[in-house]
């Protein structure tokens, strides 16, 4: 059993670090960085280590590794990330790459620094590290290379900020934080910078800051996020503390969490503890903030506030409690509908936001049409089958014009499964035709990438799934419905002529779509219920 979990651990290392291969590394400076011209040892990793992590060592070329959003989800805010260390080592997966790919899924552009080190004189710097801070032993060379990680630190924010538009960054949203000694490296910049290195904002998570003498606080002193564990080994709980207090007395606003338990560099290290939750407080201050609400919004987001958007999440979360099929949406609207006249066709269209935001987009559509739109923003197939016999079959229409998968695809409710996607979709096509309802299956509208959950890939798997949904309606005598043919750019995603966002139509996309749906519904008129 270790054996086996030690093998699990090493594969999940060297797929972390493989992701550093995958993403651009920035050398700092041009050259041989400044005041350490003549290191010429040699950067190392290891992965054997007391500490069972991944570390980085004998840095003497500060580079940033690039962890970017798609374009479609960035937000405009970036991150840098100091790991920890002792200035020997950098932890580079635990406060380094997993930070990064949790700061990129929500929007963040987050690079990853390593910055200058001391020189290992072994090839086991974790000891080396721990026996200089059970010595309390601070050298000459160490100051050095605390002055040089600061400088790397200020360096890396300069840099960023004069990229930012290469990464659709705003340069106004760049912060910086850092774990341990990688705080240390944070807060130096916080306190030294200059215009072009000043940090927007700040995280030192457990950082090592000498307090031994009094620090001003500077008069442009940036908003800071600060987290430690009182049970820290390195007794560094009162650094946070202490600093939260100076930021407090000198009017400037600061956040601090310290936890009972979790010790010291826990990181993204999982231990059932609250203190697990760190990031995700992180992430909660980051949106007050306004860091993770889009630089420049579009699409439906530009017509509301970062508080309404903050608003319509926690409504979203308290409907998921209390009626995740969200069958009170449309409970007024349906006791209010007129019954079906002699003769009429009703048509009742199903699914999600692409659906809701028809009718919003284009109500000259609906009008003086049999038409009723039933699509709820952010629902997934199963939920449209929750509520498919209250907003559909006793609406008592003739057809059912039913797109939904999409959110599936996204993840809304849970992992994507291709064969729950298809059973849900299958149900509501059959309970349809039980009671009479002819019924139009949609094609899933194409989509490059989610705005919301970026880094999922949905192009295939759009494809795949429309490809079962047409052969069960061909199969079943439904009639099908393409949109993603007509709608499809060479990405098989939605292009910017159809879409803000790339997944919601605007007016232009809703104009392909209609012309197809009138069609769709004719022929499905045409067939027996």
């Amino acid at each position: 059993m270790k054996k086996t979990k030690c093998a699990l651990l090493l594969i999940c290392s060297l797929i972390s670090l493989s992701s550093i291969a995958q993403n651009e590394v920035i050398l700092l400076y041009p050259g041989k960085a400044p005041g350490s011209e003549q290191w010429d040892w040699t950067e190392k990793t290891t992965e054997k280590n007391a500490f069972n992590t991944p570390l980085v060592y004998n840095v003497t070329n500060p580079t940033l590794t690039a962890f970017i959003p798609s374009e479609g989800s960035a937000n405009g805010t970036a991150v840098i990330i100091c790991p920890g260390g002792g200035y020997q080592v950098l932890s580079i997966e635990n406060e380094g790459i997993a930070v990064a790919q949790w700061l990129k899924s929500r929007g963040v552009a987050a690079f990853v620094l390593k910055y200058r080190l001391m020189k290992s004189l072994t090839d086991n710097p974790a000891q080396e590290m721990t026996d200089k801070i059970a010595g309390k032993v601070i050298d000459t060379s160490m100051l050095t290379v605390f002055r040089y990680a600061g400088d790397d630190g200020r360096a890396a924010v300069a840099w960023v900020r004069a990229h930012a538009a290469k990464y659709h960054i705003s340069p106004n949203r760049v912060g910086i934080m850092g774990f341990s000694a990688g705080g240390g490296v944070a807060m130096d910049v916080v306190y030294r910078h200059d215009v072009s290195s000043k940090p927007d904002f700040a995280a030192p998570i457990y950082p090592y800051v000498d307090r031994s003498k009094p620090i001003p606080v500077p008069s442009d002193a940036p908003p800071l996020f600060i987290t430690a564990a009182t049970d820290d080994q390195l007794g560094l709980a009162p650094v946070s503390s202490g600093t939260y207090e100076d930021w407090i007395k000198a009017g400037k606003k600061a956040e601090l969490h310290i936890y009972a338990k979790g010790g010291h560099g826990f990181g993204m290290r999982k231990q059932n503890l609250p203190i697990d939750q760190w990031i995700d407080r992180f992430g909660e201050w980051l949106d007050i903030q306004g860091l993770l609400y889009p630089a420049n919004p579009t699409g439906w987001e530009k017509n509301f506030t970062p508080d309404q958007i903050r608003q319509f999440r926690k409504d979203d979360e308290k409907r998921n409690r209390e009626d995740w099929g969200n069958l009170t949406r449309y409970a007024a609207d349906n006791a209010k509908l007129a019954p079906v006249k002699s003769g009429e066709k009703r048509v009742v269209f199903m699914g999600n936001s692409i659906t809701e935001g028809w009718i919003a987009t284009d109500p000259d559509f609906f009008k003086g049409r049999p038409y009723v739109d039933r699509g709820i923003s952010g629902q997934t197939s199963p939920q449209n089958l929750l509520r498919f016999r209250q907003d559909v079959v006793n609406l008592n229409p003739a057809v059912v014009v039913l797109m939904i998968g999409i959110n599936d695809i996204a993840q809304n409710t849970g992992p994507y499964d291709e064969d729950k996607t298809m059973d849900n979709i299958s149900a509501m096509a059959e309970i349809a035709r039980s009671n009479q309802i002819r019924v139009v299956l949609c094609s899933v509208m194409p989509a490059y990438d989610f705005p919301w959950r970026a880094g999922l890939q949905p192009a295939t798997k759009v494809i795949a799934l429309n490809k079962r949904i047409k052969a069960y309606a061909e199969k079943n005598g439904f009639t099908y419905l393409d949109y993603h043919s007509a709608m499809a750019d060479e990405r098989q995603g939605l292009p910017v002529k159809f879409s803000e966002d790339g997944v919601h139509p605007n007016l232009a996309g809703y104009k392909v779509m209609e012309p197809l749906a009138e069609k769709a519904i004719a022929a499905a008129l045409k067939k027996k219920p």
